[in-house]
């Protein structure tokens, strides 16, 4: 009796390798350290000027540069510039507190993709990384205009939802980002409220409000006498 030869599994996709470029030590170990965290991305090297990344990519291939703008031998940008004349094609992702507008259409005319505004957390470069990393995977012809959208799509963050009244942005972030380290464990309200420095009550809203948005679950917690306490879990990305 004949069978039909199984299909081979599809080879994994090859991390996308980011050199990460900072002059600030600690900041360039920070960007390293969140890079890391994100599947599917690698660091191949951290970078401290603009003469650094040029000789590293001389010698090492990367697929993604997170350039910070403020080089101290230089504009992130001339090192864009002079990349291209030598005929590098690695994508770039700016991290800078350059917020001039100038600035941003000059870096898009060079292939940037994309702009994080320091300060920023985890999940901002998260977010960033993982639109790219979609961006990046589209592949083969385009059915039409809306796939064309669609994949350019990708690189743009989605608009700011408004939050009900009362609730704040900066709040709400250091509450997710508590919530996510937490982990599979959960976190209640109480533990989130001492993290995040707020009352037990503010900490409650922000966490229900997460649940209401399908970002986070709640579930309770028997164990002491007396009322289960509710723990909460990160649901996943949205």
């Amino acid at each position: 009796m004949s069978t039909s030869p199984r299909p081979l599994p599809r080879a994994a996709a090859p991390p996308i390798r980011v050199l990460v470029v900072e002059d600030d030590p600690v900041a360039a170990d920070a960007h390293a350290l969140y890079v890391g965290r994100v599947p599917g991305f690698t660091v191949a090297g951290v970078a401290h000027s603009r003469c650094d990344a040029s000789q590293f990519l001389k010698r090492t291939a990367v697929d993604l540069l997170l350039l910070d703008l403020y080089l101290p031998d230089g504009h992130g940008l001339q090192l864009v510039r002079s990349l291209r004349a030598a005929g590098h094609a690695a994508d770039v992702i700016a991290v800078t507190s350059a917020r001039d507008l100038a600035v941003v259409r000059e870096g898009v005319s060079l292939g940037v993709v994309q702009y994080v505004l320091k300060p920023f957390t985890f999940s901002t470069l998260r977010d960033r990384l993982v639109r790219y990393a979609e961006f990046r995977a589209a592949a083969g012809e385009a059915s039409g205009q809306e796939e064309v959208d669609r994949a350019l799509g990708a690189l743009r963050a989605p608009q700011p939802v408004a939050l009900p009244k009362g609730l704040a942005v900066d709040t709400l972030q250091a509450i997710t980002e508590t919530l996510r380290s937490a982990g599979d464990g959960g976190l209640s309200s109480g533990a989130a409220a001492t993290s995040v420095g707020v009352s037990r009550i503010t900490a409650r809203r922000y966490l229900e409000y997460l649940v209401d948005t399908g970002r986070a679950g709640r579930a309770p917690q028997y164990g002491q006498i007396g009322r289960p306490e509710l723990l909460y879990r990160w649901a996943g990305r949205r």
